[in-house]
């Protein structure tokens, strides 16, 4: 008779083996592969159903309705708020503000909608009470345990019996019907099909907190992302007080919305306007600044750009940016001496945001590309004007997605001009627009604004 083989497959990206093997031969993660189960002899017979299938149109909605956290932003990333026995991963770099913003859910939904489980697996129920005291996140149906164990959390839901709970974090709880480590691959994935099962047969809303890898990405197997209904990234720069929620997957709304929050002392507070977070205010023009309008999922966002323009002493000239993204700024400069016949080989050029933002795409070509050439002439730009476009490498001014949301957004915060591309399409009233096709356009118009922008 064959000798039956034995097969080894990688959790993470379903590559199989005929031996095990400590790291998977293609993904490269270590630890992930595991054998797997032999295929059962015969062909697979029908079986009993859970329930009788149905027209779609018979189907009820109400199980899939949302119901507000009372925390707006947050509220905002989930596409309206939380969906009964939806599962949500949460997650984050560590003291980015993950703990204090779930708190501040906890207790609002405690106070509106009912009995609220926190599972902390990483501080003791003490600590989090301290939080809760200086946040002002204490409610009366906010039930709290401090749980490394899957089947203990599993029996304070059936105690508790609770429409939300919070896991803070999955990779901190362990089975102990296996014998893996603790935040192993093995583990995660137990832990959170468990948590998930349990979450869609009682109809309770669940928040998974997850850990980040070095690179930024969530730690565990790549299955977690796929079993769970929402996946939330949670960002911020620890020098800056703006935090920032955005929507990776969402099986109930949209997924590319971004919720804004403030961190302080006192606990995290929603921000539904945080544009004056990204501006800085001047009593007159000052040379080397450009305000854009960068689109955040679907919120449209203001944003300064600076820079400075100096004589280097060094045979490479510096460059160094904060809050841009170096190889656009780097196609940007060479763009603007090339085809602009700014001088910038022997000086240093620095250029960055306010307020920690994080302005990446292309439609802040221009705006960059304005804000050195400002600097390197000493002229300062107009008040009360924007730029947006995309620049080429031949000079030519691209457009940009979603223009008409930006130059709405910018005139409600009270910018009376801007710098387009060619052909923009409907201007909101309130705003003028003046075209540019060219870098040579929008270097004219920072000699002499005038031209451009004629006194009325």
């Amino acid at each position: 008779m064959a000798k039956a083989t034995q097969t080894f497959r990688c959790a993470e990206c379903g590559w199989t083996t005929s031996k095990w093997v400590g790291r998977c031969g293609e993904c490269q993660a270590w630890g992930t592969v595991d054998e797997a189960a032999a295929p059962r002899a015969g062909a697979t017979q029908a079986g009993p159903v859970s329930r009788v299938a149905q027209p779609i149109g018979a189907v009820g909605l109400e199980v899939a309705r949302t119901r507000p956290t009372g925390v707006e932003e947050f509220d905002r990333a989930l596409g309206g708020g939380l969906v009964q026995g939806a599962v949500i991963l949460l997650a984050g770099e560590p003291g980015v503000g993950k703990s204090t913003l779930l708190l501040d859910v906890t207790a609002k939904w405690a106070k509106d909608a009912g009995r609220t489980l926190y599972v902390t697996g990483e501080e003791s129920t003490a600590q989090v009470r301290l939080r809760a005291e200086r946040t002002g996140a204490l409610a009366d149906d906010l039930f709290l345990t401090a749980e490394t164990d899957l089947s203990a959390v599993l029996t304070h839901i059936d105690e508790v019996k609770p429409s939300l709970v919070v896991l803070d974090s999955v990779q901190t709880v362990s089975s102990p019907s296996l014998e893996s480590p603790v935040g192993g691959v093995n583990q995660v994935r137990e832990v959170a099909s468990s948590l998930i099962r349990v979450a869609k047969e009682r109809g309770i809303a669940t928040v998974l907190v997850g850990h980040v890898t070095k690179d930024g990405s969530i730690a565990g197997p790549r299955v977690l992302e796929h079993l769970v209904d929402v996946v939330l990234q949670f960002e911020g720069d620890r020098n800056s007080r703006l935090r920032t929620v955005r929507t990776v997957k969402n099986r109930y709304g949209p997924a590319d919305e971004v919720g804004c929050f403030d961190l302080t002392d006192a606990g995290i507070t929603s921000l539904p306007d945080p544009t004056g977070l990204f501006l800085s205010r001047h009593a007159a023009p000052v040379p080397g600044t450009c305000i854009t309008v960068t689109v955040e999922g679907r919120r449209p966002l203001l944003g300064e750009v600076q820079a400075l323009v100096a004589p280097s002493a060094l045979n490479t000239p510096r460059r160094a940016n904060s809050g841009l993204d170096s190889a656009r700024v780097a196609m940007v400069l060479a763009v603007l001496e090339r085809r602009g016949r700014v001088q910038l080989s022997t000086r240093d050029v620095y250029t960055s945001t306010v307020g920690g933002a994080r302005l990446s795409e292309p439609a802040t070509d221009l705006a960059v590309l304005i804000s050195v050439a400002s600097a390197a002439a000493q002229e300062p730009t107009p008040m009360g004007m924007i730029a947006l476009g995309e620049v080429g490498l031949a000079g030519e001014i691209r457009g940009v997605t979603g223009l008409q949301r930006r130059l709405a957004e910018a005139e409600r915060m009270g910018f009376t001009t801007a710098l387009v591309p060619p052909d923009p399409g409907p201007v909101p009233p309130g705003i003028r627009v003046v075209e540019v096709d060219h870098v040579g356009s929008a270097l004219a118009i920072v000699a002499d604004p005038a031209s451009a922008f004629p006194l009325t």
